[in-house]
């Protein structure tokens, strides 16, 4: 194999496929890139046995078609470390890989294209388009309740639910609950739920980008996978159940408060400077006028803060892990939030004031 391309045609399908790299291996293959020539076509693929990360660019091929496979941190530190305009050669002898730009040389072991793990084939039994900015946005607005690392392995993960025109994302960790749903009049889609692990969710965001560009996504038995012009990104799906989590929606909640987010955002995150740093509890008072937050940590010391609110209600004091408010807040888009409650005991439920296409609970704390 000989082939040459320029230094930034290799680097961003390179850094596309690096997210799937096992880091950790007991594998030294899962540490390595499989490059495959095919004509003046050069297709990356990286996996971890439960992600598997593809992309292509253009070469100018020289010898003949093959496969081969290069370690790749090194190669994608070598990558980095180049001139902007460097022409990269790449030739590969019995065991090893050289790379030579201008007076630079890189001679790099390589293992045989053969011992690189493949994800078996499978068809997608449900399969529709989206716009990348639509499909980043419904990962995004629930991502951050997903469990991590809890027994109940399927919470570690976010469930995708199709339905009719609807797609909808749900995470909880037990704790809290984020349900974000989009409907496009252009879809028709079967009733299904998959659970999409941890690890793959956060490979999505990263590879997104909130453009008006479709990308296609496919849902299988076992597998999900989504395929971009520049990139094909499959992952592995988590076996389990996700918990009925329309059971746990709040219905008895008559009190609501609208709010504008930002002043609120504002008073949580300087009144948690205070809190208990392990559980980070903080006291919110709806009173008729005022909403009083309050916080204190185990040195006694104490933060204070007043919002002024229209609440015509009797007075409500609810404890809440101040984190999980302040996600939400940071999640929601609009300039306005509206809380819904019941009673101390009860959780709330926060959403945008004005759009009904994210949904947050967040469950009460003894304070």
């Amino acid at each position: 194999m000989k082939f040459s391309l320029n230094r930034e045609l290799l680097l961003k399908p390179l850094l596309l496929v690096s997210g799937a790299v096992e880091r950790k291996s007991t594998l030294p293959i899962l540490g390595n890139i499989l490059f495959e020539i095919s004509g003046q076509s050069l297709t990356l693929t990286a996996t971890d046995l439960e992600l598997e990360m593809v992309s292509y660019t253009q070469v100018d091929n020289q010898g003949d078609d093959g496969k081969i496979t290069i370690p790749a941190r090194k190669l994608l530190d070598i990558c980095k470390s180049l001139p902007d305009d460097s022409i990269l050669s790449f030739e590969s002898t019995n065991e090893a890989i050289t790379i030579s730009t201008g007076r630079s040389k890189y001679s790099l072991s390589t293992l045989p294209a053969t011992d690189f793990p493949n994800i078996e084939e499978w068809k997608g039994d449900v399969e529709f388009q989206l716009f990348k900015s639509d499909l980043l946005r419904l990962i995004e607005s629930t991502h951050f309740s997903m469990a991590n690392q809890d027994v109940r392995y399927y919470l570690n993960g976010m469930s995708i639910e199709t339905e009719g025109n609807e797609i909808r994302s749900v995470a909880t960790d037990g704790h809290r609950l984020a349900i974000c749903k989009i409907s496009s009049n252009g879809l028709t889609l079967p009733s299904r739920q998959v659970i999409v692990p941890r690890k793959g969710i956060l490979e999505i965001i990263r590879l997104l980008d909130p453009v008006e560009e479709n990308v296609q996504v496919f849902l299988g038995s076992n597998h999900i996978r989504i395929i971009d012009t520049e990139f094909s990104f499959t992952s592995k799906l988590v076996d389990g159940r996700f918990p009925d989590y329309r059971r746990v929606l709040p219905r008895n909640g008559d009190k609501v408060l609208n709010t504008s987010k930002d002043n609120l955002r504002q008073l949580l995150s300087r009144a948690s400077i205070l809190s208990n740093d392990k559980f980070k509890g903080v006291r919110l008072n709806f009173s008729q006028q005022e909403l009083k937050i309050t916080a204190n940590n185990p040195e006694q010391e104490q933060a204070e803060e007043v919002l002024e609110i229209d609440f015509p209600y009797e007075e409500v004091e609810i404890g809440f892990n101040v984190n999980y408010v302040l996600d939400v807040l940071n999640a929601i888009k609009e300039p306005e939030v509206k809380f819904t409650l019941a009673d101390a005991n009860s959780s709330v439920v926060i959403e945008g004031a004005e759009s009904n296409e994210a949904i947050y609970v967040v469950m009460p704390m003894r304070l």
